[in-house]
């Protein structure tokens, strides 16, 4: 290395040890303000830790969060929504009626996947969430005579149900999956997580600017660790799926960035449904055709 290459390595190097703590600084500064919606930023040992870091705040039960989910997502699917309106429809012409819907707003997912596929008669489409998207999502179902929707606060009320489904919200509850299923007695026979933060490292928690002035902290979830828990209570993965569209940077943690959430289908039967066995009913007029 030359006299002149080693000045300018050292340069390079005392100005980052010098400029990090300042950049970080100024990114702690950015994430509590409206142009960091969606951003993530620290890394903590627990949901308390995160929360004594945060601001007071409503996190997700604040109604102002739903103006989304009401306008626009109630009526469009996305690219990371095919995996699991595939797997879904089969469980349903496999015979399954009951649905637990974990984080599902208000009813997006009844709402935009019945676009696509009709829903089974009898159907019962529970959704878990906070006080304030309860309230919403019942009377927007009252509105629109969704007689399959109903709505709860308790986390653990789809015992009976043999689907169980998480869109992109599972990681914002302090209780890791599969002690959910055992603490509930829960033993649905499919089960669908979508948009999950999963990587190679350590189990950690990181915090979200949500918008409208809410924070929240999040689990990022060790992948291999995460799925050997679920398949140890006797579930067999079938599916996994890249969700480019979701991914995650933690600025000082370059290390824990996660290039594309994941998401998986599992199923307690040995011989899940299948697209030989369950092929859809081209013939059935979806909502937007009746």
């Amino acid at each position: 290395m030359t006299l002149l290459n080693f000045a300018r390595h050292l340069r390079e190097t005392m100005n980052g040890a010098l400029l990090r703590p300042a950049l970080l600084h100024l990114k702690q500064k950015e994430f509590f303000t409206p142009v960091a919606a969606a951003n993530c930023f620290g890394v903590f040992d627990s949901f308390d830790a995160a929360r004594a870091w945060l601001p007071r705040n409503e996190e997700f039960d604040h109604s102002a969060l739903a103006k989304e989910y009401v306008e626009e997502r109630t009526r469009h699917v996305f690219a990371y929504d095919y995996p699991v309106m595939w797997w879904l429809e089969r469980a349903f012409n496999d015979g399954a009626t009951t649905l637990f819907d974990i984080g599902g707003s208000v009813g997006v997912h009844y709402y935009a996947y019945g676009h696509y596929f009709k829903m089974p008669a009898g159907l019962t489409w529970l959704v878990a969430e906070v006080p304030a998207m309860v309230a919403i999502g019942r009377e927007l179902a009252e509105k629109n005579q969704a007689a399959a929707l109903r709505f709860t606060e308790d986390i653990e009320g789809g015992t009976d149900a043999s689907v169980w489904l998480s869109a992109g919200a599972f990681h914002y509850l302090d209780v890791r999956f599969d002690q959910l299923l055992l603490r509930s007695g829960a033993k649905p026979r499919h089960i669908l997580l979508n948009k999950l933060p999963l990587y190679d490292g350590e189990d950690f928690v990181t915090t979200q600017n949500l918008g409208d002035g809410c924070y929240a902290p999040a689990h990022v979830y060790n992948k291999a660790r995460f799925i050997r828990e679920i398949e140890a209570l006797g579930y067999t993965r079938v599916d996994e799926w890249k969700v480019p569209e979701r991914s995650l940077h933690i600025p000082g943690h370059e290390e824990r960035s996660i290039a594309a959430f994941t998401g998986l289908y599992f199923s307690r039967s040995s011989s899940p449904p299948t697209a030989d066995a369950c092929q859809p009913d081209l013939t059935t007029p979806t909502k937007e055709e009746s």
